[in-house]
């Protein structure tokens, strides 16, 4: 039987159908819309009535936020459902399920949703058809029956065999041209030309599985066939171009080069000659390529170990065009993987996107894409999905705007990961080895990603791609990260690769020369896979390991400890042939001699252009330039977008995305510590990116030297030296067809990267090519953005923000040649002279300049600390409006006498420049208000006045048997991703952590996990539930896969014996505090079935993600957690979050503040509580962030005091000690 249940969010909560409203009105211009109604329709089967009826109001809605019904009526309201597309990953029907089978204990159910929109108002046809538009992604979703339906179950049509292509042999060239249009093959004539060759060679007839593998391993994806095209012949228009073509030809005879020119060649051949020349010492070389690797010492304890620094960026450009969500989701899943498969731990990434201008109305928009608007807004809560949930730190957050990204949207992730050399071993394989698949399981997403990225794109080809796009399930890669970490399974891995793209094909076909693989033995989502789609589909979050024969066991085991799946799949064979198996036959056996030809050679010929004038103008009165520079999209401010990003997960960054008391100075790199397991260090990475489109577009030659100068500089800005900084590139270029003027512009970019590699002596050590940023007309910019890593200890870093008035403020600046290029021994002049200034401990900020020159950096690093700046009269307007890349803005803590003063800092929050006068809260606005509509961050409050809650504690509970060093039990569910931060902490105050891994692959597992659990809270003095997304946050909710374990008979037994009969502590914060109040541990101080008079906590007001740091007072240190706190005093915490806004009736929340129970309160810069959005982050009612049980032991709060140590958040000053991890410990002694 079906059980249904409509979920509909109460009145004045509904931010969702409140966002969808203003969106008609204001986006799609329909002005007749009145109302709109959201509500969330779910199916059940497999269960039983009682458990149904139980979960209707713990699993699938929340009394205090939601209300529920058994029928929907919507009067005169137009109707429509959506729904998921057979084969999409539906987080929220598969969360519930999971939710729903951690309290049955049995089987899990069958859920299916989909969403209900109702519409009121005088809307005609059009209307509603343009609604459906914006709401429904074909690509991902369809319109559904509203109807019930008899049954959930699926009956799948099961395939045995696929078809061999008799006849392909004999086909002529007409027939093999209609070959590829009719089976939408990435390959050309030329490519299955030489395909039909080889299987009559073979002496038979291809599979289309054959023929898919093919098209996959040779795509452009995954071979780079454009950048290995030949170059023939080269025409040149501009001789700076040609000068570095002649010296790249020398390079190559020099070390003995005799591969064909080509752009992958261009690309590499700086490396090798640096190498040569010895200047890339840290460079770490393997056979197995996961990621940019260099060697590095970490200082730990006061002991140096030799560790690995990994590094990677990667593209989703189509599928992120096509659907939004899933494509960013992936990219950084996909970026997240590399360095992950190469054994090292992910623990810091960047986001890099390029769009059009989304402040364009939607009738602007081509017809067949998205609009602009839906394009980035979508993108951007997919990618934050996903790395909030998976627990990486997001440290920089940037967006490029170019009308030629309107093409092909631009997104790009780049990660950074580390790992004891210990932990990684790289063997070849052998003959016997084993080959394991780990995680996720195999649908048909993902189907012809590969091929479906390598593709130019125009309207009719669009309609196609659903399939090509992959779903992502962060806590399930999250799982893989634990994995891997852990030594014992680390140094078993003798090789290993993710599952991008290409699937089992690739994955597992690029680990050995010789394979044998069973399909038959890699686990599915559901039924009627065909051996093709097996072979070739690119479901997320799979990694395929090789192992000894004699290891599998193990490693088997540690994976299921870690609440993976994972399955032996392939055998490593002698024989050069990869052999894929299917109910018992080979539906592929080819050479692995033919397949690493990567199909029919191609050549082509080049025409390089001469460049155009790309310096800028800057003529007309200086107010006037500085308010129009402050509203240009590619520097206002990127606040709203970069927030919802979390950005101190893991507990390492050394500086936040934005600095100063305000926070609001965006940072230049991204500085975090490297994320050591035990113990303490002090060496941190930067990271850092440089690219100015509208330099590359003119001159790609210059756009792509400059680039490397401004990402090395970026580096220098925050204190690093210029010692070690390797690089890694990221080109992004239209479809090149056979045009040599096209070609002519990666040539020249690249050209213009290796000359600034071989100038600057560092050297690209990877990268990743796109060349395919063409819709019909329209194309990409030539883009190379490049990326810059290195290392430093967290002592020299410095911030962007100034600091103090009356500081002096000088530019140092490289000369610069007849292209308008830096000299290079100027250039490293201009790095050393910055370099000594900030070791000599002479410098307060620095910033170096980019796309808006000196001006957008002094107004930059003013916001931060609303620090006025006065130039100096004698400064050109010029000076201060023009490019002046390599160059440097410096707030000396002294009068030193170097480079050109600028001028000083004042307290006047003004920008003075000779008789003209800017205010800097005019410019602000102006920065802030630009991107407003499109990403919120300063959205207004209602001012309202809130008392300060004050409860002063004279003594404490204590416990009756004291220990010195109190057990804290940290449980982890699937999307947990705190548990490592909150473990340090703990051990850090003095305490004993144990992480316990929640298994629920099967009902056994959680039939175990709950017996180990309760079990192990018996021999524990504290829980702590750590922050993350448990279930992904879902189903629509916070904290559901947490209550539904802690309320199982067992587990709740032993948690009331902890508080009630053993004076235990409790604590959660995040994630974990959403649990504790859902469960009325806060504030009851004893698990309760809550109803709506219950306090609760929801989505924060702004209606996305919010992660910064905030202010929050002591109102009451009622509690043991904060007996070492006086009351009044203020702590910074970071915070991150989308679900912390804290709701309750004034009636209980004034009882809680008499009892003591208000543990803090967000504040303001003056201390007082308020509902200012900057300050108080999620409108959370009184501005409360923490509450207690009645006698305190039970804590709970949305700040990550977790994720605090020495050297952290250097930009945003402030007190951030709160000790309530020591007074834990104290509390038992």
């Amino acid at each position: 039987m079906v059980y249904r249940i409509y979920v509909e969010k109460k009145k004045g909560l509904a931010n969702e159908a409140k966002s969808l409203l203003g969106d008609i009105k204001a986006f799609l211009g329909i002005e007749g819309i009145e109302d709109v109604r959201v509500v969330n329709c779910y199916d059940a089967e497999n269960i039983d009535a009682e458990l149904f009826d139980y979960c209707k109001k713990t699993v699938f809605s929340e009394p205090q936020l939601d209300d529920i019904y058994e029928s929907m009526d919507f009067g005169n309201a137009v109707v429509f459902a959506v729904e998921y597309l057979p084969g999409q990953f539906d987080q929220r029907a598969d969360s519930a399920a999971q939710c729903i089978q951690l309290i049955s204990q049995q089987e899990k159910p069958l859920v299916k949703t989909m969403k209900i929109y109702a519409l009121y108002g005088k809307l005609s046809e059009a209307d509603i058809a343009k609604i459906k538009k914006y709401v429904i992604n074909p690509v991902e979703a369809r319109e559904a029956s509203i109807e019930k339906p008899e049954t959930l179950v699926v009956n799948y049509d099961i395939p045995t065999e696929v078809a061999v292509l008799e006849g392909f042999n004999d086909l002529d060239e007409e027939g093999l041209k209609k070959f590829i249009a009719d089976n939408g093959l990435a390959m050309d004539f030329g490519d299955i030309a030489f395909v039909q060759d080889y299987f009559k060679g073979e002496k038979r007839n291809p599979t289309i599985t054959e023929i898919k593998v093919i098209d996959t391993y040779w795509s452009d994806h995954c071979r780079h066939t454009t950048f290995l095209t030949t170059i023939d012949s080269v025409e040149f228009e501009d001789k700076l171009v040609k000068a570095a073509y002649d010296e790249y030809m020398a390079d190559r005879e020099a070390i003995g080069d005799k591969k064909p020119v080509c752009l992958m060649d261009i690309a590499t051949v700086a490396v090798k000659v640096l190498g040569k020349e010895g200047k890339l010492d840290k460079l770490d070389k393997s056979e197995e390529i996961n990621a940019c690797s260099i060697k590095m010492d970490v200082e730990v304890d006061g002991k140096t170990e030799k560790w690995l620094l990994m590094f990677k960026n990667e593209t989703h450009n189509h599928p992120t065009e096509i659907e939004p969500f899933g494509g960013a989701a992936t990219c950084i899943g996909g970026a997240i993987r590399d360095p992950l498969s190469g054994r090292s731990y992910v623990y810091g990434a960047m986001r890099l996107t390029g769009a059009g201008d989304p402040l364009k109305p939607v009738n602007e928009t081509i017809e067949g894409k998205l609009p602009q608007r839906k394009i980035v807004t979508t993108a951007a809560a997919g990618y934050s999905s996903y790395g909030n949930q998976i627990g990486l730190a997001t440290g920089i957050v940037d967006e490029i705007y170019h009308p030629g990204y309107v093409a092909k949207r631009m997104e790009v992730g780049a990660v950074i990961a580390a790992a004891p050399i210990e932990n990684v071993r790289r063997e070849r394989p052998v003959d016997s080895d084993i080959v394991i698949l780990l995680g996720g399981r195999t649908g048909r997403d993902g189907c012809g990603g590969a091929t479906g990225s390598s593709k130019a794109h125009d309207v009719k080809s669009l309609e196609s791609c659903g399939a090509e796009v992959q779903k992502g399930n962060a806590p399930e890669e999250r799982k893989l990260q634990r994995l891997f970490r852990n030594p014992e399974a680390a140094q078993m891995i003798k090789r290993c690769n993710d599952f991008g793209a290409g699937g089992v094909s690739v994955a597992i076909g690029e680990l050995a020369d010789g394979l044998e693989i069973n399909l038959n033995a890699v686990l599915k989502k559901y039924e009627g896979l065909d051996g093709t789609e097996l072979a070739i589909s690119e479901s997320q979050e799979r990694m395929a390991v090789v192992v000894a024969k004699e290891d599998v066991e193990k490693f088997l085991s540690l994976a299921e400890s870690e609440n993976l799946e994972a399955s032996v799949v392939a055998e490593v064979k002698e024989n050069p042939r990869l052999i894929i198996k299917w109910n018992g036959k080979d539906i592929v056996n080819i050479s692995r001699e033919f397949l690493d030809t990567n199909g029919a050679e191609k050549h082509t010929t080049v025409k390089n252009t001469a460049p155009v004038e790309w310096e800028k103008d800057t003529s007309g009165a200086f107010p006037e330039i500085y308010t129009v520079l402050a509203k240009n999209l590619n520097v206002c401010s990127k606040r709203g977008l970069s927030e919802r990003f979390d950005s101190t997960i893991g507990a390492g960054g050394v500086l936040m995305p934005f600095g100063g008391k305000y926070q609001m100075t965006p940072v230049q790199a991204m500085v975090q510590k490297v994320p050591v397991l035990n113990g303490e260090t002090t060496t941190c990475s930067l990271m850092s990116w440089g690219f100015n489109p509208y330099i590359s577009e003119r001159s790609p030659y210059h756009g792509a030297y400059l680039a490397v100068v401004e990402s090395v500089s970026k580096l220098i800005a925050c204190g690093a030296e210029f010692k070690d900084v390797y690089l890694s590139f990221q080109e992004y270029f239209e479809r090149l067809g056979d045009d040599p003027e096209k070609w002519g512009k990666p040539f020249a970019s690249l050209l213009g990267a290796y000359k600034a590699q071989k100038e600057l002596g560092i050297a690209a050590i990877g990268g990743k090519d796109s060349m395919s940023g063409t819709f019909e007309h329209i194309h990409v910019p030539p883009t190379l953005i490049s990326f810059a890593v290195t290392t430093s200890d967290i002592k020299y870093i410095v911030s962007n923000e100034f600091k103090e008035a009356g500081r002096k403020v000088v530019l140092l600046k490289p000369k610069t040649d007849e292209n308008g290029l830096p000299v290079t021994e100027s250039l490293k002049e201009v790095y050393g002279e910055v370099s000594r200034l900030v070791a000599e401990g002479k410098v307060n900020s620095a910033y170096t300049l980019g796309f808006g020159g000196v001006a957008e950096a002094i107004l930059k690093m003013a916001m931060g600390n609303m620090i006025g700046f006065r130039f100096e009269s004698i400064i050109p307007k010029s000076l201060i409006f023009e490019y002046n890349y390599g160059g440097f803005v410096l707030e000396l803590k002294d009068d030193t006498n170097i480079g050109i003063t600028l001028g000083y800092t004042t307290a006047d929050e003004v920008i003075d420049y000779k008789c003209d006068t800017v205010l800097l809260k005019n410019l602000i606005n102006d920065y802030e208000e630009k991107l407003e509509s499109v990403y919120s961050c300063n959205i207004p409050s209602e001012n309202k006045q809130i008392p300060k809650f004050d409860y002063k504690a004279s003594s404490y509970p204590m416990p009756v048997i004291k220990t010195a060093k109190p057990r804290v039990l940290i449980p982890v569910f699937p999307g947990t991703n705190c548990e490592y931060d909150s473990a340090k902490a703990v051990e850090r105050a003095g305490a004993e952590a144990e992480i316990f891994v929640i298994n629920n692959l099967t009902p056994q597992g959680v039939t175990e996990s709950v017996k180990k659990f309760a079990d192990k809270v018996k021999q524990s003095q504290i829980i702590f539930i750590p922050g993350g997304f448990s279930g992904g946050d879902e189903p629509d909710g916070s904290g559901k896969f947490i209550t539904a374990f802690f309320r199982n008979g067992a587990v709740k037994e032993e948690v009331t014996k902890l508080l009630e009969e053993r004076d235990g502590l409790m604590c959660g914060i995040c994630n974990g505090f959403q649990a504790l109040i859902k469960l009325g541990l806060v504030p009851y101080g004893k698990i309760i079935d809550t109803d709506e008079n219950c306090p609760t906590l929801t989505f924060n007001t702004i209606g996305r993600h919010q992660s910064k740091i905030v202010r929050t007072r002591i109102a009451s240190n009622k509690s043991p957690w904060l007996m070492n706190t006086k009351v009044d005093e203020v702590y910074n915490v970071p915070i991150s979050h989308g679900e912390g806004r804290f709701l309750a009736s004034d009636e209980v929340i004034l009882n809680l503040a008499r009892n003591g129970q208000i543990a803090t309160q967000y504040v303001d810069l003056s201390g007082n509580p308020t509902d200012d959005i900057r300050y108080n982050p999620n409108n959370s009612a009184f501005a409360i962030e923490g509450i207690t049980s009645p006698d305190g032991r039970v804590i709970g709060k949305m700040g990550h005091s977790e994720r605090w140590n020495e050297g952290l958040y250097k930009n945003v000053p402030g007190n951030y000690d709160i000790g309530m991890f020591k007074s834990a410990v104290e509390y038992y002694k």
